[in-house]
């Protein structure tokens, strides 16, 4: 029996990784061919992707299968960050919100123009907490005191900062009724759009999820929604947490 040797090639994964793939012209008698015939084919099954593989010829006109790469943790991986993301505007989001404790972020979002520069505030000071009541302002360069003034008056606040030798002495004054009533609605605004902002994460993996539909098994479909699933409910109750721990540090007027 005569054998002429061929190599197909097969393109797998991410990559696009070539993998020799042996056939055969084969010569003789019709059992003979009939025989490793069979045995090619079950050889080559052992190549094919039995989920997602695809054949095609390539230039030569050889046979080739072509399996796609598992997208299912990079889409997972896309929502977790998203979420994240949202968790951590709403931690700023609340920062910026005042309440009767001093807090050393607080004052990180005002922005501070000198020589036509602006940037954050933590850009040209160091802010402590002197005690629960207390902020102190230590600016790098002393020569922008005046400007952090002006600029701290200037935020909604309501604060009221003193000149101290080189830095600023900020007393953070009692919320009053409406302010602490004030304060809670905007904690609550900011929590249902991070919800928001969490559940448009999720739809989107679940529109990835479905596309893959025909190149994975419904048992790995399933686990994957379930995983984005759970990935949303415990990035909502963290942000329900945050949001809580804010309220009530809110109401510890």
């Amino acid at each position: 029996m005569d054998e002429q040797r061929h190599f197909g090639e097969i393109q797998r994964g991410r990559f696009n990784r070539r993998i020799p793939v042996q056939t055969y012209t084969i010569e003789g008698n019709s059992n003979r061919r009939s025989l490793l015939f069979q045995l090619c084919l079950i050889l080559s099954a052992k190549v094919v992707d039995p989920l997602s593989g695809r054949r095609s010829k390539d230039e030569g006109g050889v046979s080739t299968v072509e399996v796609p790469p598992n997208v299912g943790p990079t889409i997972k991986a896309s929502a977790a960050s998203q979420m994240e993301s949202a968790m951590a505007a709403l931690s700023v989001e609340l920062s910026k919100l005042r309440t009767g404790r001093a807090s050393a972020g607080m004052l990180d979002h005002i922005i501070v123009e000198t020589g036509g520069v602006k940037m954050h505030l933590n850009r040209f000071a160091l802010v402590s907490v002197l005690d629960q009541k207390t902020l102190s302002v230590n600016p790098y360069d002393p020569e922008t005191l005046k400007q952090l003034e002006n600029a701290i008056v200037s935020s909604p606040l309501g604060l009221n900062p003193k000149t101290d030798g080189e830095r600023l002495i900020a007393v953070i004054p009692p919320l009053t009724k409406e302010h602490v009533q004030t304060m809670n609605r905007l904690v609550t605004k900011s929590c249902e759009d991070t919800r928001q902002s969490i559940r448009r994460a999720r739809q989107k993996a679940m529109d990835a999820i479905k596309k893959l539909n025909s190149s994975l098994p419904k048992d790995d479909i399933k686990r994957l929604e379930k995983e984005v699933d759970d990935l949303t409910k415990k990035s909502i109750k963290t942000a329900e947490d945050i949001c809580k721990a804010k309220e009530k540090e809110i109401s510890q007027v």
